[in-house]
């Protein structure tokens, strides 16, 4: 019940008094101007007391993960993508002294490359796969590339996400779902990919049965139409779903953790109903957590206030994606109610199980990415997890009355309270370029070194936001260093 109440809190937070808030535009944090080059300074930055922050990389374009080979050196993963229909190269880079880098390989046009692990010797990364499908790489030291397995269902709104390596040395990956909440709808033809595949949408982990919901909307597949056609859940665009319709479910699948042999082989499913599983990390103990980037206010079904999540993966359960938000059914209160819309209708006749509580909950459209957990006393906080906000993307997923996010946060996984831990200062909260100074952009990944002294925070950076979408700035990422005070690392 406590987590259910911090749900609706969120919710209710994210709305405000409803007259001011409908009256009001929206005020994201890409919401804003911004003119090359990028300033960094680190006393822009606030942080936890103790704590010093320091920046090891700049110049980067849309880095997006961290990885420490055996010797402790830190290597980056460049994206090669970003929202707004932007392809440059995946790289994976070598950091060097003075904010150098060494290219180790590049990758071909079917990023993003979403992060990366090292295991015996290689790095292991995940290919995101907008045009190609999902894969995870094997990289060695000297930049060969062995596809282990590919194929995976990314080409929609949501990658192929992580990897890392579990306790059982299998290899651990989230996989987002192709849509905002299971209609495929105006939303993803703006995006790109519901045009370059016509046939595209979510694939269920598992056989479903569906409650014939269709949403009615102007034919977009046609430039200029103006024809109607209905869209059903699970289905492609233009293809409407009747009262008790099943639907074949599969691995890999849509919205699920899976995993695979450290050397490749075929998928397993882990868990599913999670929407983009964007973050995965273990905690000491063993346990497996990922954040969840919950509903958008987008689409043919447009979902209000959803809180994003941190769970704790039980192999076997289902998360409640597409008809729950935590453990609260999208139709049972107005939290998710879109201002002058309809409730969401459920989409599944029934659901396949009983949603668990989340381990803690983030403010509506913060974005959680790349986490780890301390398991370092010189550092602190031994325990609780550090985790990336990326940052709200209003307004195209929905509007804010202020930025959201774009920082980075500890959780204490046992109560379930987050707290700041590093953020810019000043008296609002936002990225470097809304505020005009030199501090955190984006954050989309945190890592610890191997020895736990440091913590490596991925700042992806500027990216612009205005009606017509994402605007993302190459060159502008960054990578920054925080230790304690005291500390010589």
């Amino acid at each position: 019940m406590k987590r259910f109440t911090g749900i609706a809190l969120a919710a209710f937070m994210a709305a405000g008094i409803q007259g001011c808030y409908n009256l009001r535009g929206s005020s994201g944090g890409g919401q804003t101007e911004f003119q090359r080059p990028r300033i960094v300074n680190s006393a822009d930055i606030a942080l936890h007391e103790g704590y010093k922050i320091e920046v090891v990389a700049t110049g980067l374009t849309f880095p997006s993960g961290i990885a420490f080979d055996g010797k402790g050196r830190a290597f980056v993963v460049e994206s090669g993508y970003s929202y707004g229909e932007m392809w440059t190269t995946p790289r994976l880079l070598r950091l060097e002294d003075g904010r150098g880098v060494a290219v180790i390989t590049e990758g071909g046009k079917n990023g993003p490359w979403t992060g990366a692990a090292f295991h015996n010797g290689n790095f292991y990364v995940a290919e995101g796969g907008a045009l190609e499908g999902g894969r995870i790489l094997r990289i060695s030291p000297e930049g060969h590339t062995t596809v282990l397995v590919d194929n995976l269902p990314s080409r929609g709104d949501y990658h192929t996400n992580g990897p890392v390596i579990g306790p059982d040395g299998m290899l651990y990956f989230g996989q987002g779902a192709a849509t905002n909440s299971a209609v495929v709808g105006e939303d993803n033809f703006k995006s790109g990919w519901a045009r370059r595949f016509p046939g595209l949408h979510d694939t269920p982990c598992q056989d479903i049965t569906l409650t014939g919901v269709n949403y009615e909307s102007k034919d977009f597949s046609k430039p200029d139409s103006k024809e109607t056609v209905s869209t059903g859940a699970y289905s492609p665009f233009g293809t409407s779903t009747k009262p008790g319709q099943a639907v074949k479910g599969g691995v890999p699948c849509n919205g699920a953790v899976m995993r695979l042999p450290i050397d490749g082989g075929k998928p397993e499913l882990v868990a599913w109903g999670f929407r983009d599983p964007s973050g995965l990390a273990f905690s000491p103990e063993g346990r497996l957590y990922v954040a969840d980037n919950r509903y958008d206010e987008r689409g043919s079904r447009p979902v209000f206030g959803a809180a994003d999540l941190l769970w704790e993966v039980k192999p076997g359960s289902w998360y409640g994606w597409p008809d729950f938000n935590g453990n609260s059914p999208l139709n049972e209160h107005d939290h998710y109610k879109p201002p002058g819309k309809e409730r969401p209708s459920l989409l599944l006749s029934k659901e396949p199980a009983a949603p668990p509580e989340p381990a803690a909950i983030f403010p509506v459209h913060s974005s959680p990415g790349g986490f780890d957990f301390s398991r370092s006393e010189e550092f602190g906080f031994e325990g609780e997890a550090f985790v990336a906000e990326f940052g709200d993307g209003a307004p195209d997923t929905g509007k804010v009355l202020a930025p959201v996010g774009f920082k980075v946060v500890r959780v204490n996984i046992k109560s379930g309270n987050t707290e700041e831990f590093a953020a810019n200062k000043g008296e609002m909260n936002g990225p470097a370029s809304w505020l005009k100074k030199g501090g955190l952009e984006r954050p989309v990944a945190a890592r610890f070194n191997p020895d736990g002294t440091a913590l490596y925070v991925v700042d992806f950076g500027v990216i612009l936001h205005d009606r017509e979408g994402p605007k993302p700035v190459t060159g502008t990422g960054a990578v920054w260093r925080i230790t304690k005070k005291n500390s010589d690392k």
